[in-house]
């Protein structure tokens, strides 16, 4: 790839250890609960709207049950929120793309399209990508948690809930947004992390503000964005050993005709020739039996999914560094500021 002669960027971002049993849910502080959960009538739910507010905030919801769509919705116009529903995945994408809301909230068990994959397209859509989301959901347990985080949520909100949990959590999610709008790409970034929830959410805003810095298609965004939360995946889980003392080093560079993204940990290593956990374009499935006696997250076929999704993928000697490199489908020069 040639560096652009009007254009350049690089960046980096550090991920110190993971803590598995770090409490996991929205970035929002968690309030105790008001009396029956999420209900009109809960104490501080009083009408109150922001000062100085110009239109009303629009949220959309994005649930298959008219009734729990309609308590959420006079729950919001209590706070001055104007709702609007979809009662599936497809049409809450399209709603997305057309009204712009100021926060969706989103629902896991929807009858085409799982929340999770609406959370992940309206990620990997430049319309949406800086949408707010709330996912709502029963499903409790760590894993679906940290599968929300993974494709793009701000918060997560297990039913039920409290009525100023919802409140904080939509809150939480805006000023997220605002952030990212407030962001320039520096030429620098370090973060140190202590939670793998935390390392999702770091990850995601990393991400999205390189892609907005480069020509990307929707397609590719989805690709370099799954591509690289597998490879760091990998180097947490294989190349640190989850060891909080090591650091998963990722580095990004904005080249004139693609994308490089750069990989590292601070593992001993590995032999390509001899990896008994990792997919073989012969023998695909074989590794799995592996990865399940030594406990590790099913399927996670690595390497194999990254060189699909990437033009290039190489490693260095050690085998603890990789190097990504996506490159625009179409000639003109990464924009000199945001899309």
């Amino acid at each position: 790839m040639t560096p652009t002669g009007d254009f350049s960027a690089s960046g980096t971002l550090k991920h110190q250890g993971t803590l598995p049993n770090q409490p996991s849910g929205s970035s929002a502080p968690r309030p105790s609960r008001g009396a029956g959960g999420c209900g009109v009538g809960v104490p501080g739910c009083a009408p109150a709207q922001p000062a100085g507010a110009s239109k009303m905030a629009t949220a959309l919801i994005v649930e298959d049950h008219p009734e729990q769509a309609r308590l959420v919705e006079r729950i919001l116009a209590l706070r001055g929120y104007d709702a609007i529903v979809a009662e599936d995945g497809e049409t809450g994408l399209l709603m997305a793309r057309r009204h712009q809301p100021d926060v969706v909230l989103l629902d896991l068990m929807l009858p085409d399209v799982n929340g999770f994959d609406v959370c992940r397209r309206l990620r990997s859509d430049r319309a949406t990508m800086l949408t707010p989301i709330v996912m709502r959901t029963a499903l409790d347990d760590r894993q679906h948690r940290m599968h929300g985080f993974r494709v793009g949520a701000n918060a997560y909100l297990t039913k039920p809930y409290g009525v100023e949990e919802l409140f904080d959590a939509i809150a939480a999610a805006r000023a997220w947004r605002e952030s990212m709008e407030r962001q320039a790409l520096q030429g620098e970034i370090h973060v140190e992390l202590d939670s793998e929830i935390t390392l999702l959410k770091d990850l995601n805003d990393f991400l999205m503000n390189v892609c907005r810095a480069t020509p990307l298609s929707n397609d590719q965004v989805m690709q370099i964005r799954q591509a690289v939360m597998e490879m760091a995946q990998n180097a947490i889980e294989w190349g640190n050993q989850h060891r909080t003392d090591r650091l998963v080093e990722i580095t990004y560079r904005v080249h004139g005709d693609g994308l490089e993204i750069v990989i590292r940990d601070q593992g001993q290593g590995f032999d390509r020739e001899s990896l008994p956990h990792a997919a073989a374009p012969d023998d695909p499935f074989t590794h799995l039996d592996v990865r399940d006696k030594l406990g590790l997250r099913a399927g996670g076929f690595g390497m194999l999914i990254c060189q699909g999704m990437v033009d290039e993928m190489r490693y260095n000697r050690a085998g603890n560094e990789v190097t990504l490199l996506k490159r625009y489908t179409r000639s003109d020069h990464p924009p000199s500021g945001d899309e």
